[in-house]
């Protein structure tokens, strides 16, 4: 029988595995806190393995602090929680594809590494900046849980506690260090191979920032550290005014490919070459070798020209009919030398070129052996990004302005600007993207991709995710309701879909500006189903259940989703099938039925539907004996169908 295990992966033991597959001569046994045998790695032979020469220990060239070694294992250890949804606080709740996570982001980024393992192709972040006022994350890496809450003092409304970095405490660097590497290690999971990471910064840490990017991404996977001034007038630093913030940028893998930015103005119009130099060119030719006439035969065509209408830039007009004018053929050729096809075909070709006039969109260019190369020109409609940005709308005050027209500028301070989240996503995103930010704060950067679909018209998601931080009592924030941060960040959305959809009437009728709402919590599962065998069998005859009483069917449909490693932003539905209750998530993907004593009939029903995973809870049978018939039914009907029972 399978039975899904409701926690987290074991990071650890996953790299382990990993490590097995290249080296499995480094693989051993020991012995874990229960006695248990387990795998293990045998470092001093995978270092071996590794190297020609053992690094002395005390000499190698690595980045440092006290608490490095227990954020790793932090990072890697798995925990029992499960994201609660929240529709009541959420928008278009059926239809978004919009997530807003409110949680410890050490823990969300642990529960979504299954479900989206890979799939995020970019994630920006602004985490706190470590000025000595900044709350630090509740990790405990370096002090004992008796020493940590004694440090900290504070809690929020779960009783989670918060701990103060302040320029007293003697872990002021080390601290934060262990805070962001875990995080890192577990984002650079989700980054899809062609995913890139944009890092907001500032003086006090991005030196450490940088080498420990360098250690999480690769050295080769530093793309640029961009300068942003953020403020014009500049912020007392010293002796001189302090105006420029910093966005360092690292990718998944060195080969990734980031888009230009647009130029603004009239690009469209190619028949203006008065002065070749406004335009650019782009060959005519398929330089493949796999590609030529015997493969691409409507591709393959003479091109005629005379030579003796170069003008001074080096080009010609061109045209496919021969005449006494057009003396010279032009074939394609292959990077290789040899014969290769066109890009267009002659209709296309005909429809860019003016053989009357001679002036067309087709010119060619003589080389230095004496030959001739096709090009189409066109104007360069797009710019390379520059390491500094300094234009206007990329000030902190800009986004405080931005704020200002949503009428929330008042509870949240120093918010990013639009444009500086929107020009990252521009570079690094195409119109289907996941974007993931867990430090969410005002939700700056969900705010940006509504605002970027709606000027391209893209499909791109959200995925927040921020620490419900407790406002202060005394500030406007707090007086006006909002009793934490994400209430703040979810109100900013609502008002900014609200906003975008109402200046753009026709071109956002589709434009998706909902989320769905959901809550990091323990575990939907009782103790007893983890460690049965801690309890006696008086205990265990008296357990009717092992789901907590509070948990709906929604919150048991979404912690499966998550077991099962499935996206949760998909369309679900929910019928009702005699007198019980099914959910069938995204077509088929997963169906559930968690009411008690399920006919058989239903079960058949189910069946029938064919679908990929299906899940019943435990007390959703008689007795083991329908339990068992349940798994034999859908052999019989739907062999390919995963079956649990929680």
């Amino acid at each position: 029988m399978n039975k899904p295990k409701f926690e987290t992966p074991d990071m650890t033991q996953k790299n382990i595995d990993k490590i097995s597959q290249l080296f499995p001569n480094c693989i051993t046994e020991s012995r874990d806190e229960t006695g248990n045998l387990k795998k293990a790695v045998n470092f001093e032979l995978l270092q071996q393995m590794l190297s020609d020469d053992i690094a002395d220990k005390d000499e190698a060239y690595e980045f440092t602090w006290v608490g490095k070694n227990a954020a790793i294992v932090e990072a890697n250890k798995p925990i029992r929680k499960t994201l609660r949804p929240c529709k009541e606080e959420s928008v278009n709740w059926d239809k978004t594809e919009n997530l807003y996570i409110e949680g410890d982001n050490l823990e969300v980024l642990k529960l979504l590494q299954e479900s989206y393992l890979g799939k995020v192709k970019m994630i920006y972040i602004d985490p706190p900046y470590n000025t000595g006022n900044d709350f630090i994350y509740r990790d405990d890496f370096a002090v004992t849980a008796d020493e940590y809450a004694e440090e900290s003092g504070q809690l929020d409304d779960e009783g989670n506690r918060l701990f103060k970095n302040t320029d007293s405490n003697g872990r002021f660097h080390s601290a934060w260090c262990s805070m962001i590497h875990s995080r890192l290690m577990l984002a650079r999971n989700l980054l899809s191979d062609d995913g890139v990471i944009f890092i907001s910064i500032d003086d006090n840490e991005v030196q450490n920032l940088r080498k420990l990017c360098d250690e999480v991404f690769g050295e080769t996977n530093f793309f640029t550290q961009i300068i942003i001034q953020s403020n014009k007038r500049g912020q007392t630093y010293k002796q001189i005014s302090k105006t420029h913030e910093y966005l360092l940028i690292y990718t998944k893998n060195e080969d990734t490919d980031f888009n230009e930015l647009e130029k603004d103005g009239d690009t469209n119009d190619l028949n203006m070459i008065d002065n070749i130099g406004s335009f650019n060119i782009r060959e005519l030719r398929n330089r493949n070798p796999k590609f030529g006439r015997f493969n691409r035969p409507g591709l393959f065509y003479p091109i005629y020209l005379n030579p003796n209408s170069i003008d001074k830039d080096g080009f010609s007009p061109v045209s496919l009919i021969s005449n006494d004018i057009f003396s010279v053929e032009v074939y394609p050729l292959n990077s290789e030398g040899g014969e290769s096809c066109w890009r267009w075909g002659r209709d296309k070709f005909n429809q860019n070129v003016d053989q009357k006039t001679l002036l067309s969109n087709v010119v060619a260019k003589q080389k230095g052996n004496g030959g001739y190369n096709i090009y189409e020109k066109y104007r360069k409609t797009t710019y390379k990004a520059k390491t500094i940005w300094d234009e206007v709308d990329v000030i902190t005050e800009k986004g405080t302005m931005e704020l200002g027209e949503l009428d929330l500028a008042k509870y949240f301070p120093f918010p990013k600007p639009i444009s500086l989240v929107k020009k990252s996503l521009y570079l690094g995103t195409n119109e289907n993207d996941i974007i993931l930010d867990f430090f969410s704060g005002s939700a700056t950067t969900a705010h940006a991709v509504m605002q970027l679909n709606a000027e391209d018209g893209g499909k791109r998601k959200f995925i927040m995710v921020q620490l419900p931080e407790i406002t202060d009592e005394k500030s406007e924030a707090f007086k006006a309701g909002y009793k934490n941060i994400c209430e703040i960040g979810k109100e900013r959305i609502r008002r900014a879909g609200k906003k975008i959809k109402e200046e753009n009437p026709l071109t956002t009728q589709d434009l998706d500006i909902g989320f769905r709402v959901l809550k990091v919590d323990d575990s939907n599962m009782k103790d007893v189903y983890y460690a049965a065998s801690e309890y006696e069998q008086g205990k265990l005859d008296g357990l009717e259940s092992n789901i907590k009483e509070d948990r709906n069917d929604l919150d048991l449909l979404f912690g499966c989703l998550l077991d099962w490693g499935l996206p949760l932003s998909l369309p679900y539905t929910s019928e009702t099938i005699g007198k019980f209750t099914v959910h069938t998530y995204n077509n088929g993907d997963l169906v559930a039925c968690f009411n008690e004593d399920i006919s058989e009939d239903v079960i058949k029903q189910i069946a029938r539907k064919k679908p990929l995973r299906a899940v019943f809870r435990d007390s959703s049978f008689s007795n083991s004996a329908s339990k068992i018939n349940v798994f034999e039914i859908f052999k019989m009907i739907s062999p390919e169908t995963s079956v649990k029972v929680i």
